[in-house]
């Protein structure tokens, strides 16, 4: 995903405390005295955050986007009632809740790579083609125990226990919501009844639902205003369903400079994305022969291939619904972010200038 320099801004503002946050829950794990036979299995999983190699050394580390704890972190700041802004450590009582969010996003990332077979990630081998399919398998689990270890360090943090209940209950229910979208994902493959509104439920649940709890665990650790923690869930969800439209398109129709990837990539990859359903949805008889006879064969496609289905996208309005849907979930976005009761305090208002160049950023493809 290419950022723009004021996104990147937006995402690089927490990064740091994120990090620590990160660190601090494997560091926990350094004052057990039992687990001096167990440093490959963590090292592993360190692995996948990218903080050391596969020997184990430490490494510059490639943190990601760090999407969905930024967004805790942004909601957490949108909400609260922030007298001394000058205090650096306002941020510690969410931290630990934007951590759990993040190792559960990538708990979810090692199992996927196993179900869909890649092979790579940030340009290195996935866990599982380092150490095997059951350490792969295993680590993922470990990770999603970590990360609901993490959690409970907001108690430490003076969170109320009602409230570290109801994050719990959150993120429970996300993981949940998460793995039904991974099953609805993995039973769509090879289907050609797939409707667009199927594919559309599909991505709710296993993209954009890890988003909006993420938001609404922030607003929930710094306001009780049920209004404000709604409508900023809200946000987090039509940004998650935003983002992955947003991929879909750019997955087909952008440039290799845009990209970074082989340009109509997801049609070579035959990935059945929003375009493809759609234009299945919209074709001619002949024509949904064609996108089925090129979706089933055995063999890679060749260009000529790639083209008729780039002609039967042309025919059947795809990029411009899609561009319309992607512009839909941005509009959704700003009116669930304009909702929310506003707070005079700094911190508030750079929160919101952040949230919406979020909304630039994807809504910008549907250009």
């Amino acid at each position: 995903m290419t950022l723009t320099s004021t996104l990147q801004a937006t995402l690089l503002r927490h990064q740091q405390a994120i990090d620590s946050a990160l660190h601090s829950a494997f560091e926990r794990l350094a004052e057990r005295d039992d687990t001096h036979n167990l440093q490959e299995y963590y090292g592993q999983m360190r692995y996948h955050l990218g903080w050391v190699d596969r020997h184990f050394q430490a490494m510059r580390s490639n943190a990601g986007k760090l999407m969905r704890p930024t967004l805790l972190l942004l909601a957490y700041e949108a909400v609260g009632s922030w007298e001394q802004t000058s205090n650096p450590d306002y941020l510690r009582r969410a931290l630990p809740a934007a951590a759990a969010v993040e190792l559960t996003h990538n708990f979810t990332l090692i199992h996927d790579d196993i179900v869909d077979g890649d092979t790579e990630r940030h340009h290195r081998p996935t866990l599982w083609t380092v150490w095997g399919m059951p350490n792969g398998i295993n680590s993922g689990d470990g990770m999603f125990a970590l990360s609901r270890l993490a959690l409970w360090g907001v108690l430490d943090e003076g969170v109320e226990g009602d409230i570290a209940a109801r994050l719990g209950a959150c993120l429970d229910k996300a993981c949940l919501v998460v793995a039904e979208g991974q099953y609805l994902d993995v039973s769509f493959e090879g289907r050609q009844d797939i409707s667009v509104s199927m594919y559309i439920d599909m991505i709710r649940r296993k993209t954009a639902e890890l988003m909006a709890c993420s938001a609404e665990m922030g607003a929930r650790l710094s306001t009780r205003n049920e209004e404000a923690i709604t409508r900023l869930r809200s946000f987090g969800e039509a940004i998650g369903i935003a983002f992955q439209v947003r991929d879909d398109l750019l997955g087909v129709w952008a440039s290799r400079e845009e990209l970074g990837k082989t340009e109509a990539g997801d049609i070579y990859r035959r990935k059945q994305s929003l375009p493809i359903l759609h234009a299945r949805e919209q074709a001619t008889p002949e024509e949904q022969a064609a996108l089925t006879r090129i979706y089933q064969q055995a063999e890679p496609l060749e260009k000529e291939q790639v083209d008729e289905v780039l002609a039967i996208l042309e025919r059947t309005g795809t990029r411009d619904y899609c561009r319309q849907f992607l512009a839909q979930q941005s509009e959704r976005a700003r009116e669930a972010l304009a909702s929310v009761p506003a707070q005079q305090a700094e911190v508030s208002t750079r929160a919101m200038e952040d949230m919406r160049v979020l909304i630039d950023f994807v809504a910008a493809a549907a250009q």
